[in-house]
């Protein structure tokens, strides 16, 4: 047996033992089986890593069904890692009840066995059945609490989406079988990663995964059901924003040849991803609920991940997808205290930036990026850069904030030492999954680049004349999110209705009249 083979028989290994886990739940809740599980998991992922740095195990994955990568090592170790601290939370969240803690220690560890298969797979169908079993033990996880009603409702718009992303990535499975002969992803993107054009078929295969990925990354209009999805446990809001809300992006970057080869897929993405970027980032300035601002967030991130891919950033993407696992994992497991902190931020004042300091902001933050894309002589597109300086520039022109405040040069300092580090972070990455050159151009980038100054207008405009009367009609519109998800639970429940729960009403006192007049 080759070492090819060991390698993945151990990547093999980790699913298994997650589904293994699950059947362990009978009698009681095993947590300490689950964590060591989780962190065996993580620990062959960081071993099969130094191995593929020594090339002990080869890379070289055509043909099989599981396949040792250095994207999929990346991605089980980070969901390996999530797992481990997600269930050590879980827990002490869920101590108490006995039945409870059994029926959700066994959903989890079946929804975590079917995120890492669908990161091992390298054979379509796997990578199809793993897909649909995330979104089954998912759906089970969402309804912990069936007595509540915003649960069941957005537990049952995700069910629906759920089908339509399914649908379409069984689509553009079958047609690429039909066009390239082969169910192994390895082989695909191999072949199209040799052709200078897609075919018809595999145009329609790329848009269908793009398609599928909007879907499952919840944006515009079909967000809704990732905002009330809180109502479930606070271990598995985490695990949801966290770990399986970026499958869409995973998705785009194993199959990132069709998608660089395809307009149509690029301006899908662009479009849909780019105005979700914007309004879901502006609409989160407007909530006050600790999860739902976060809840938002994710819904902006993942459009801007998405944007990513149709820019042929890859590498990017995949940084990023990193970045926000483990930024969510920890920003909803730490909600509890986040509350105290808000309250503090809103009843300290800040000091508003002046003019003068806008523009020092503004020239500053250009010069850097500039002056960085200059000296190492970086190539397009260039939105992410320009994303980059307008960060830079809040950074420096809001320094005195309500709990802190620090000097024009240390914020300056700071800006420096961020983009080193980015930059550095960026090249890194470059040497797991490549970037490519797209063919929409400098037409997509110029068009993300407008998207971009329209969200630093909204973010002045929201952040620091919402005062106005003009302003708080347009303020109460982003609050209700433009009416948008209204109008997409009207047509599913008008489509595929459900019953809700009904509410629990104590019961009234009842006094006979006759009694009244004694």
């Amino acid at each position: 047996m080759n070492m090819q083979w060991v390698g993945a028989s151990m990547m093999l290994l980790i699913p298994v033992l997650f589904f293994i886990g699950a059947l362990t739940n009978e009698r009681r809740a095993n947590w300490r089986l689950a964590s060591a599980i989780s962190l065996l998991g993580l620990f062959l992922s960081v071993f099969l890593g130094i191995a593929v740095y020594f090339e002990w195990v080869n890379l070289s994955i055509s043909g099989q069904w599981v396949g040792v990568s250095k994207m999929s090592l990346v991605m089980l170790g980070l969901v390996c890692f999530i797992a481990f601290v997600n269930i050590r939370y879980s827990s002490a969240y869920m101590a108490g009840n006995i039945d409870e803690e059994k029926r959700y220690l066994r959903w989890l560890m079946v929804t975590l066995g079917s995120v890492v298969t669908v990161i091992i797979s390298n054979h379509m169908l796997l990578l199809m059945v793993a897909w649909i079993a995330i979104s089954l033990s998912l759906h089970r996880l969402l309804v912990f609490f069936p007595n509540r009603q915003r649960a069941v409702l957005a537990s049952h718009k995700k069910f629906i989406f759920a089908r339509v992303a399914e649908a379409c990535l069984l689509g553009a499975i079958l047609i690429l079988y039909y066009e390239h002969g082969t169910w192994f992803i390895s082989d695909i993107y191999q072949n199209v990663s040799l052709s200078a054009s897609l075919t018809t078929p595999d145009q329609f295969a790329a848009m269908l995964l793009a398609l599928a990925a909007l879907v499952k990354c919840a944006q515009l209009p079909l967000h809704g059901w990732l905002i009330q999805v809180v109502e479930a446990p606070t271990p598995v809001s985490a695990l949801l924003h966290a770990g399986i809300i970026n499958l869409g992006g995973y998705l785009l970057i194993i199959f990132a040849p069709l998608i660089v080869l395809s307009d149509m897929a690029q301006w899908i993405l662009l479009v849909v991803g780019g105005i979700t970027t914007v309004l879901a980032a502006l609409v989160m300035m407007t909530r006050t609920s600790v999860k739902v601002r976060l809840a938002w967030s994710t819904m902006s991130q993942m459009g801007l991940m998405l944007v990513e891919c149709a820019l042929g950033l890859f590498e990017l993407a995949l940084l990023h997808l990193v970045a926000h696992s483990c930024y969510k994992a920890y920003a909803f497991l730490n909600a509890g205290s986040e509350v105290e902190s808000s309250m503090k931020r809103r009843l300290s004042r800040s000091v508003a930036p002046s003019v003068k300091e806008w523009w020092f902001a503004g020239i500053v933050s250009v010069a850097m990026v500039v002056s960085l894309i200059w000296v190492a002589d970086l190539s397009g597109p260039y939105s992410p850069w320009l994303l980059f300086a307008i960060a830079l520039t809040l950074l420096i022109a809001e320094r005195r904030g309500r709990l802190t405040s620090s000097s024009a040069i240390g914020m300056v300092g700071l800006g420096v030492v961020l983009l080193v580090v980015y930059s550095l972070q960026k090249n890194g990455a470059s040497f797991i999954v490549p970037s490519m050159e797209t063919s929409v151009g400098w037409i997509g980038d110029l068009w993300i680049g407008f998207l971009l100054i329209m969200f630093m207008v909204g973010y002045l405009l929201l952040r620091y004349h919402s005062e106005h009367i003009w302003m708080r009609k347009v303020r109460r519109a982003f609050y209700a999110g433009f009416y948008l998800d209204e109008w997409v639970t009207r047509l599913n429940l008008r489509i595929y209705p459900t019953k809700l729960p009904v509410r629990f009403k104590p019961k009234k006192l009842q006094v006979p009249k006759e009694e009244l007049f004694q």
